[in-house]
C-alpha cells in the first residue's frame, strides 16, 4: 500500500499532479470547487479524490476554508509581487503595464482549473477571507497606478484607469464560456489594455521587452509553467504592426 508524504497509508494510488500531498490536495479541491461547487464539496470528498484518508488531509489544512484561502492566494500573490516590482522600477509606463497584463493573464489562463470563478463565491464576503480581498484590492490599485501613468504619458482618457484590470479578469468568463484561452491571448489582452489607455506605439517591440522581463534568470529554473511557455513563444507580428 502506498503512503502519502506524511507516512500514512493511501487508500489508492494518486494520479494528481504535484510534488507533495499538499499540492495534490489543492489540485483536487480546485477541480471540485470549480466543477461541483464549494458548498457541495466536503473535505472527505477532497481526500477521496486524492486517495488519502480525511485525517491525513487535516495534517495540511485545518478546514475547507483554509484550502480555499490557499487557492485564492495563488491567483493573486505572484501578480501583486510583480506589480509592486514594476511600479518601483521606473522608466516608461507602457512596457511595465504590458508586462503585468501579460503575466497576470497568462496566470489566469494557464491553470488547470478556472480558479477565478471562485471570486464570486458568497463565502468570500466573510471576514475569514478579508486578507484575500485586501490582496486583490492591492493588485487592482497597482493596475490603476500604472494605468494612470500610461494615460498621462500618452494623453489617454482619464477615467479609463480601471479598465485594464477589468479586462484581465474578463479572462475568467472567457474560460467559463470556452474552456480555454487561445495561446496568444495574454498578448492580445495586453495590447487591448494599452490601446484603451491611448498607447499606439510599437507592439512588436513591446512583446520583445515583456518576454525579456518575464524570462526566468538562470538561477530561477524554468519558473511558472504558464509564463515559461509564454516566454518560449515567438513574438508573432499581427497585421498592421
Amino acid at each position: 500500500m502506498q503512503t502519502d508524504r506524511r507516512g500514512r497509508p493511501r487508500l489508492v494510488a494518486s494520479s494528481r499532479p504535484g510534488s507533495s500531498a499538499r499540492d495534490e490536495i489543492l489540485d483536487a479541491a480546485a477541480e471540485l470547487f470549480t466543477t461541483v461547487g464549494f458548498a457541495a464539496t466536503s473535505t472527505r470528498r477532497i481526500a477521496e479524490s486524492v486517495g488519502i484518508r480525511q485525517a491525513s488531509l487535516y495534517h495540511h489544512f485545518a478546514s475547507k476554508d483554509d484550502i480555499l484561502d490557499a487557492l485564492l492566494a495563488d491567483t493573486v500573490d505572484t501578480s501583486v509581487q510583480l506589480a509592486a516590482e514594476l511600479l518601483a522600477e521606473g522608466g516608461p509606463s507602457a512596457p511595465r503595464l504590458h508586462t503585468l497584463v501579460v503575466a497576470d493573464t497568462a496566470q489566469l489562463c494557464g491553470g488547470a482549473w478556472n480558479l477565478g470563478t471562485l471570486y464570486l463565491l458568497p463565502e468570500l464576503r466573510l471576514e475569514r477571507f478579508a486578507a484575500f480581498r485586501r490582496r486583490r484590492g492591492e493588485l487592482r490599485s497597482h493596475y490603476q497606478d500604472l494605468s494612470r501613468a500610461v494615460i498621462a504619458d500618452h494623453n489617454g482618457v482619464a477615467d479609463a484607469d480601471d479598465l485594464p484590470f477589468r479586462l484581465v479578469e474578463a479572462v475568467i468568463n472567457r474560460r467559463s464560456d470556452d474552456g480555454a484561452c487561445p495561446p496568444d491571448y495574454p498578448w492580445t489582452i495586453a495590447e487591448a489594455a494599452l490601446r484603451i489607455l491611448g498607447y499606439a506605439g510599437d507592439f512588436a517591440r513591446m512583446r520583445t521587452l515583456t518576454t525579456e522581463r518575464l524570462a526566468p534568470r538562470p538561477d530561477q529554473g524554468a519558473g511558472d509553467s504558464a509564463l515559461g511557455e509564454l516566454c518560449r513563444q515567438p513574438a508573432v507580428h499581427r497585421r498592421g504592426q
